[in-house]
């Protein structure tokens, strides 16, 4: 059994949702992106913790394992494998990693399809549907989201390294009017 979840507007990380990514553990290639969710977005986190009990419940019924694995994870708590502290961005979220093996539909507020894998990068702010279920594979039992679509609100700073678009590097406004070349290259040439 899956349970459904659309959430309110939540921030990426690692996005790699509209390309896929090979998981080294399993060899599939996936869809996947970091959810950032606002603690304040009391709305969304109490939808995804029932979703996760009701997916719980349909698989094991009122014999819950013990330390099942929370989707949820805290960015004020959680650290880096290191040891040290997460970004400044998880601070007042929680997160949770959601993945597909099918590609999300992904589309902006206007309705129009986004395909193109630079058209939502990690740092910007969507809305994700997604379906909770929950596994019991080699010891492991937990709940997990899977990525069925998503939602670009709006674009946000790029998380993570991500490259500048062209038209920031050469200061152009998108959608402005071409200049006509001036450029006066005299009789060097």
């Amino acid at each position: 059994m899956t349970t459904r979840v659309t959430t309110g507007e939540v921030r990426t990380s690692y996005f790699s949702a509209l390309t896929p990514r090979k998981n080294e553990m399993n060899g599939k290639d996936e869809f996947s992106t970091q959810i950032l969710i606002p603690k304040s977005d009391t709305e969304t986190l109490s939808a995804i913790k029932a979703a996760a009990k009701e997916a719980l419940t349909a698989k094991f019924g009122d014999k819950i394992p013990k330390n099942v694995r929370n989707p949820l994870r805290d960015g004020d708590v959680e650290t880096k494998a290191d040891g040290s502290p997460l970004g400044k961005e998880y601070q007042g979220h929680f997160y949770m990693n959601v993945k597909s093996t099918t590609k999300p539909g992904a589309i902006d507020t206007h309705g129009n399809d986004l395909i193109g894998s630079d058209d939502i990068v990690s740092g910007d702010y969507i809305r994700v549907s997604l379906n909770f279920y929950a596994y019991s594979t080699n010891g492991n039992n937990g709940v997990s989201g899977g990525l069925n679509n998503i939602l670009l609100v709006r674009k946000g700073e790029p998380l993570g390294g991500a490259k500048p678009s062209a038209a920031a590097d050469f200061g152009i406004a998108r959608g402005a009017a071409p200049a006509a070349a001036t450029a006066d290259v005299g009789d060097d040439w």
